[in-house]
């Protein structure tokens, strides 16, 4: 299964924001102890019910949804994706909107038929619409006011200057900067691999052995990488993310893949190309 990164959670947001805003909230199920911890059953709901929610935001992997009253600003709520999770949106008529991790395999819509008690968190609206955070491992979080001060800049926003000042700084292996959430926020195992692949830097080195102009060059690879991502439907849609297994070859010089282990996490790179 693939863990949600920064384009899957982005596709979480912009189904909130294309389905979900401005409708008034009618009930909400928080019984899931685990995924509404530490709240207890009922108070999400009742800091929820009669307000809207005004906007959908993401830093990072981390989703949240501003609300409000008729006369007053309400909780934010945050919506964590887990490992697998997804927020499926339905409109007053039954129409779904869906966003998250899009593992090949059944939908999650047809999913969600068939085992509606992987829902652990849901809306209802005024309308009878719903949002529903359907997560079958439940490893996902739902949270009033979450804590957001320990990330860092989001992957897909910061400029140039600001990634080589971040990511170059230390004596890291340069993957494993990349995957620090306090450094950048956002990029996961897969997105990670995929950018080093395409910036033909070893995930190994160590980040003060960058010169600027590789700097600049694995900035500019990681901002194509998440637009792709974005566009194409996940990180499961990189270039070079089929190939990382034993039997794989680099999709540009036909390489066997290397496989080390980098910040503790399994790393696939192309051993000829990436320097």
């Amino acid at each position: 299964m693939i863990v949600p990164e920064l384009p899957e959670v982005e596709s979480a947001r912009a189904t909130i924001e294309r389905a979900a805003l401005e409708r008034t909230i009618a009930d909400v199920d928080d019984r899931d102890t685990w995924e509404c911890r530490p709240h207890a059953p009922g108070e999400i709901s009742a800091a929820l019910v009669g307000r809207r929610l005004t906007a959908a935001c993401r830093q990072g992997k981390s989703l949240w949804c501003e609300t409000s009253g008729d006369t007053d600003s309400g909780p934010v709520l945050g919506l964590h994706l887990g490992m697998s999770g997804r927020i499926l949106v339905t409109d007053g008529g039954g129409a779904l909107s869906e966003g998250g991790d899009r593992v090949p395999g059944e939908p999650a819509a047809t999913q969600a038929d068939h085992h509606p008690e992987w829902t652990r968190f849901s809306i209802t609206f005024t309308d009878g619409g719903t949002l529903r955070l359907f997560d079958k491992r439940r490893l996902g979080r739902v949270r009033l006011d979450p804590d957001l001060t320990g990330l860092g800049p989001d992957a897909g926003r910061i400029g140039a200057a600001a990634f080589r000042d971040r990511v170059g700084r230390g004596t890291a292996p340069v993957k494993a900067r990349l995957l620090d959430q306090s450094v950048l926020a956002g990029v996961g195992n897969l997105l990670a691999d995929e950018t080093l692949w395409q910036a033909r830097i070893d995930p190994r080195r160590r980040v003060d052995t960058l010169g600027r102009d590789e700097l600049t060059a694995l900035h500019r690879a990681l901002r194509t990488a998440i637009r792709a991502a974005v566009r194409h439907g996940g990180v499961h849609t990189g270039v070079v993310v089929p190939h990382r297994h034993p039997d794989g070859h680099c999709p540009r010089c036909g390489a066997v893949m290397a496989r080390s282990t980098v910040g503790g996490r399994t790393t696939w790179f192309c051993p000829r190309e990436q320097t």
